[in-house]
């Protein structure tokens, strides 16, 4: 049979849905970042028009939205801890781990607060843990601190990781170029601080770092937990709620 010959195929519109429209745009942001992502590239890459997009979506801000709450479901835990501290230290790993994984998340981290699904739940399974531990504000700085750090290191290991792609060095091959300037300089005493650290500091990789940044921030926020729920027993007579 010949192509004369073959029926024409039925003419109908590529089935769209907001699901395929995110998973597309995530696809996008994985390969080449956030600036790879517009509703032109998202429809070209599900073959239909721009205009049909519209119909789920108003703007990129709202897709964004979308993209953060579609891998933010890579974040919640399997099963919910009931200790705070262990409860925080495991999502902030889990979001490292998923920002490694979709480094433009770490463009939109910190960001007003995800309305989702998963950012909810997300946001659940940080504050239950806490509840009952000191009062509510209390909770919500503790719980801002935490983000603080971790967004602010994720951050910081995804620009070194783009730093090293465009410069073709890694952390010890940029060290090693940087050595003569830094060692002519720290010679000249004006640095002795900075010359005790170059020399007597422990060189760690990025997820020791992490961690024990993380740590020392858990310290400091159980301190203060103790502290407010002590206070709210003397208030009270009674152990907090």
């Amino acid at each position: 049979m010949t192509v004369w010959d073959r029926p024409e195929q039925p003419t109908r519109p590529v089935p769209l849905d907001r699901e395929r429209i995110v998973a597309a745009a995530v696809a996008l942001a994985d390969e080449g970042g956030l600036e790879a992502v517009s509703l032109r590239k998202v429809a070209a890459r599900l073959n239909a028009g721009p205009m049909r997009l519209y119909g789920y979506i108003s703007t990129k801000e709202e897709l964004f939205d979308l993209m953060v709450d579609e891998v933010q479901a890579e974040i919640l835990p399997e099963e919910q801890s009931d200790d705070w501290r262990e409860a925080l230290s495991a999502l902030a790993h889990r979001t490292r781990r998923t920002a490694l994984r979709h480094e433009w998340l770490a463009d939109l981290l910190g960001r007003r607060p995800s309305l989702g699904p998963n950012g909810l739940a997300v946001t659940e399974a940080t504050l239950a843990p806490l509840e009952g531990l000191a009062d509510i504000d209390t909770v919500m700085r503790a719980v801002e601190t935490v983000s603080a750090y971790f967004t602010g290191a994720i951050r910081r290991e995804i620009t070194n990781l783009r730093a090293e792609r465009a410069t073709g060095l890694s952390k010890h091959d940029w060290q090693r170029a940087s050595g003569p300037h830094v060692t002519r300089m720290l010679a000249t005493g004006r640095f002795p601080a900075l010359a005790k650290a170059v020399h007597d500091g422990t060189d760690v990789d990025a997820e020791t770092s992490f961690a024990t940044g993380l740590e020392w921030v858990l310290d400091a926020v159980a301190v203060r937990l103790t502290r407010a729920g002590d206070r709210d027993h003397d208030d009270s007579g009674e152990p907090a709620a």
